[in-house]
């Protein structure tokens, strides 16, 4: 088991928009795959980017399924996607969101709640997976973790949507 720490905004790996693109005979990769897996199953959180567990590396980890608030989460279950370009987005909307990185805020945000996203499966196939609600949210925050994007750059300038985060 590898569980790493997550960085914690602002932690410059966060920020780097020049994360590397991933191929599958990388030598890191496997421990890669591992420490995503093992970081996401330690975590609160349905969602990880390799940059948050430092790692240069343009690879993401979802798994709304995890969400033990919303009985019953529709998603495809746990996804790991390498290289994931989000092809098609539509019906934007407003929604509260927290990070892992940055635990003590939520905001509000615009994120689109229907999207196709294409990435490369750790097996090799080229995916495209049409997702939406929470699942499709979740896979904008992570490809933004990607481009160096942190949900705090996408709250209104003016802060009045940015909120303390409850502890529960």
């Amino acid at each position: 088991m590898s569980i790493i720490p997550i960085r914690i905004y602002p932690d410059q790996i966060l920020l780097n928009s020049d994360n590397g693109e991933v191929f599958l005979g990388d030598d890191y990769l496997p421990q890669l795959l591992e420490d995503l897996n093992d970081t996401l199953d330690a975590s609160p959180g349905v969602a990880l980017a390799a940059p948050q567990i430092g790692y240069s590396k343009k690879a993401i980890i979802v798994d709304v399924t995890r969400d033990k608030k919303k009985e019953n989460q529709i998603g495809h279950g746990r996804i790991v996607l390498f290289n994931p370009n989000i092809i098609q987005a539509d019906s934007p909307k407003r929604i509260r969101e927290g990070c892992l990185s940055v635990p003590d805020f939520t905001g509000n945000v615009i994120r689109y709640d229907h999207i196709i996203i294409s990435g490369l499966l750790p097996n090799g196939n080229e995916e495209n997976i049409e997702t939406s609600g929470f699942e499709a949210i979740a896979f904008q925050h992570e490809v933004d973790h990607l481009m160096g994007t942190i949900f705090l750059d996408r709250v209104r300038s003016t802060r009045r949507d940015l909120f303390p985060r409850k502890i529960n």
